[in-house]
């Protein structure tokens, strides 16, 4: 099989650009998913963040995530677990509004670092939706533009650990799933392994690369870009050993009133007629996801299609603005 693709974005500025801008698109339309060096986040930031976010999960979350395991049973699990997942987790919301002086247990100097962390990874989320409207064909600041609906996206992070898992082969770290949003960008742990996504039937490692960030592509983006680009199922499996792995991945989402819908320049004359996906509220689609996440994403969008065939038959054309 074809190795992971990792793209040196450093190339965007010289005479590779154009091939670098073919590596991108054969990534979003084979993978789903790509690795990014010299992204232009510091590194000194990076390893700050890495460190000070495994000093909180050993001062705070540890012992609670322990004693919930020992409540439920699942240290002494003797068939698969299909209902939980073996992750600690805490969760950050930068837009529309920041929760980050609100969330419990965090040091003042990891609340400042966070927010500075976030701010990088927004302009980066920004400047990637530029490049994939660059290869798709679309105007420069498309997809920022749907995805802001009335007042901006929807940007936050999740924060994981994955600990040691003694029973790894009967509970996953993250059960299989794809991304219900738009753009996603992950800084991982770059000593343990455990992110897999699904590629021709086949489930292939995430290479942890030092200070990379991982990119994947949501459920919105293969309705807009009108099934050009595939959101890719991805799971994380649990490890037996070491000290387990962390996870930050954040969500560049439309915003909760963005009206989602296939570009119209990516709908072939064959399909002018008949769209391939569904037009819909992105906060409709949320409420959809959040009880069938870890389900196939096609009964959502049929669900979401047939929404909107009851709403053009009872009231007329969904609104765009």
């Amino acid at each position: 099989m074809e190795s992971f693709p990792i793209i040196n974005l450093e190339k965007l500025n010289g005479e590779e650009r154009g091939l670098t801008m073919e590596k991108i698109k054969d990534a979003c339309e084979n993978w789903g998913f790509f690795e990014c060096v010299n992204h232009g986040i510091p590194h000194e930031l990076l390893d700050r963040v890495e460190k000070m976010t495994k000093e909180h999960y050993k001062k705070c979350m540890e012992d609670r995530f322990k004693e919930s395991i020992k409540n439920r049973g699942l240290d002494s699990v003797r068939s698969e677990v299909n209902d939980v997942d073996w992750e600690s987790t805490f969760y950050l919301k930068h837009l529309p509004a920041s929760n980050i002086s609100h969330v419990p247990d965090l040091d003042d100097d990891y609340r400042t670092l966070m927010k500075e962390f976030a701010g990088k990874i927004e302009k980066l989320s920004e400047e990637l939706l530029d490049l994939l409207c660059e290869n798709l064909g679309l105007e420069k600041g498309y997809l920022k533009k749907v995805f802001y609906g009335s007042k901006s996206p929807t940007f936050g992070t999740k924060v994981s650990n994955y600990p040691p898992c003694p029973k790894p082969d009967l509970i996953k770290g993250l059960r299989a799933h794809t991304d219900a949003g738009g753009i996603i960008l992950l800084f991982q742990d770059d000593k343990v392994s455990g992110l897999q996504l699904l590629k021709d039937g086949e489930w292939v490692d995430v290479p942890p690369v030092k200070h990379s960030i991982v990119v994947n592509l949501g459920d919105q983006l293969e309705v807009i870009t009108n099934g050009k680009y595939k959101s890719v199922e991805h799971r994380v499996i649990a490890q037996t050993d070491g000290e387990g792995r962390m996870s930050i991945a954040s969500f560049y989402n439309p915003g909760s009133d963005s009206v989602i819908f296939p570009a119209p320049e990516l709908i072939g004359k064959e399909n002018e007629k008949k769209d391939n996906y569904p037009k819909f509220v992105f906060e409709d689609y949320m409420k959809l996801y959040s009880a069938v996440k870890f389900q196939a994403k096609e009964p959502r969008f049929e669900a979401m299609k047939a929404m909107e065939t009851t709403v053009a038959n009872n009231v007329g054309p969904l609104a765009t603005a």
